[in-house]
Order: C-alpha cells, then structure tokens, then sequence
C-alpha cells in the first residue's frame, strides 16, 4: 500500500513538472519561425517546440508518469490514484513559481498545503486494491462510456462561453477516468478486450476535448470540471463495482481526505495550464532570471 501510494505521488510529481517544461519549450517555440506571429493553430508549432530538450523531456515525463499510474492503480484504490493525480496542480504551481516567476496568493499557497494534508489522510485511511470480480458489462459500459465522451464533447463544443469549457472539462475528466477503470479490469490484455480499446479511446478522447476546452474557454473552468469527473467517476466505481475499501473504521478518514485534496486541486484549477510569466521567456526556451536556474 504504500509503495502504491508512493508510485501515485511520484506519478503526480511527474505530471505536474512536464506541464511545466512543456508550457516553457511551447513558449519559446511560438516565438521562432516566420509562422510565429500567426493567430490560430500553427500547424508547425509541435515542430518546433519537439526539438527542445525541455519538451522531449516532458513528454518522457509524461510516459513515466503513466507507467507509476498503471502500477499504482494495481495496488491500492482507484480512488486514492485519482486524487493523487489531481495533485498535480499543486506540483505545477509550485514549480510556476520558480520557473515562470508566477506569484501564488496567499490563498493558494494555503491551497497547496491543504492537497498536502489531504493526501496525508487518505494515504493514511487507504485499504488496499479492491479484490472484488469486475461485472462481465463493465468493460463494455467503459468503451460506451469513451464513445460517449467524444460525442457529448463534439456537441459540447457548440454551447455558449463558460459552460463550453465546464462541459468539456466534464467530458475531459470522464475520458480520462476510463483508463484509471480500464486498467484495473486488464489483467492479461487481448486484442479481444474491450477495456483496451476504451483505455486508448478514452484517454484520445480526453487530451482532444481539453485542447479545444482550453483553446476556447476558461482554463480554470475546464480544469475544474475536469479534476471533479476524474476524481469522483472513476472512484465511485471503485467502491461499488471493484471493491475497493479502506482500513478499518477509517472511511470517515477516507472521504474527508479525499474532499480535502480535491477541493484544494480545484483552487488550483488555472494551473490546469500554466499561466504566463510575469517577465518574458528567452528565445532558446531559458527561463526568466537566466539559464542557471531550474
């Protein structure tokens, strides 16, 4: 158990500090190349941003963050994974503020150190994996769930302003929930299991709706909507249909970390994309103070 929770912090860490390094390769890259003033998408943008070492990095990142998640989602509840990872934020912000010279208020420095208590209590209240006999139409409802996603996104795209981008943040953090599920039921995966193909449509299906949530609403909105789909989903599905429990006489313990650590992502929600630096960005990608910095 508390390798697992060790993996789901390390996972969280992993997240949060690509979004970082990709936000400032991202940056640099937008300001090279003769298409860098162009308004819209800039088709050779992840051209240019791909050649930084900072992007590459991230995306490595990116990879070992979703290896610790697979591992920790196989040994302790899905619903301590998910509020781990959605304490990604306060590793982004924390990182914004050294990298980008961001400036947190006092309010959300006090939200970084409740996602820290919030996860100390749930860690500390987490039974182990569920052992209970996954349902034979789970692994089916996950792919209609993926499916589902990626329609209701492309509808939601066509909703006014701020609820565009709290509908898909919702429909976001459903896609990605599906993998936290699907990995639990794919003990020896097939070409045949329908986990495995709603495991890729969903996780497809999520990053696509976010991009266009971002591009075209509220940051803090989509991400909001997001954290609270992919948190509270895929763990009410834990408990009911996966057996996942805590330790004894401890549930009370289990939900008020778990609210604890979600309500503090949630005031963290306009890191779900990295803010812009308070001082410019170096062509070469450095950050502002210089390139000795971290």
């Amino acid at each position: 158990m508390i390798f697992g929770m060790l993996c789901a912090l390390s996972a969280s860490v992993c997240y949060g500090t690509a979004t970082v390094f990709q936000a400032v390769a991202a940056r640099a890259a937008a300001g090279q190349g003769e298409g860098a003033s162009r308004p819209g998408v800039d088709a050779a943008l992840f051209v240019r941003a791909v050649r930084q070492w900072r992007y590459l990095l991230g995306l490595a990142l990116d990879g070992a963050g979703f290896l610790l998640q697979v591992v920790a989602l196989r040994l302790i509840p899905i619903y301590a994974v998910g509020a781990a990872l959605a304490a990604s934020l306060a590793v982004t912000a924390v990182l914004a503020t050294r990298v980008l010279a961001v400036r947190l208020s006092r309010t959300e420095w006090g939200a970084v150190a409740v996602v820290c208590a919030g996860l100390a209590m749930l860690g500390f209240a987490s039974g182990p994996e569920g052992r209970a006999t996954a349902p034979p139409w789970l692994e089916w409802a996950l792919l209609g769930t993926a499916a589902a996603v990626l329609l209701g996104g492309a509808a939601a795209g066509r909703l006014p302003g701020r609820s565009r981008a709290l509908v898909l943040g919702v429909c976001a953090g459903l896609g990605f929930g599906v993998p936290e599920v699907a990995v639990r039921l794919l003990d020896r995966p097939s070409l045949t299991d329908p986990a495995l193909y709603a495991l890729l449509l969903g996780g497809a299906a999520a990053f696509l709706l976010l991009t266009s949530a971002f591009a075209h609403g509220s940051v803090t909105t989509a991400t909001a909507g997001m954290v609270l789909a992919e948190t509270i989903a895929p763990a009410v599905v834990g408990v009911v249909w996966l057996g996942d429990r805590t330790r004894e006489g401890l549930a009370w313990l289990a939900v008020l970390g778990f609210a604890v650590s979600v309500a503090g992502a949630l005031a963290l929600a306009r890191f779900g994309e990295v803010p812009a630096p308070a001082s410019p960005i170096g062509a070469d990608g450095s950050p502002p103070g210089g390139r000795n910095r971290p």
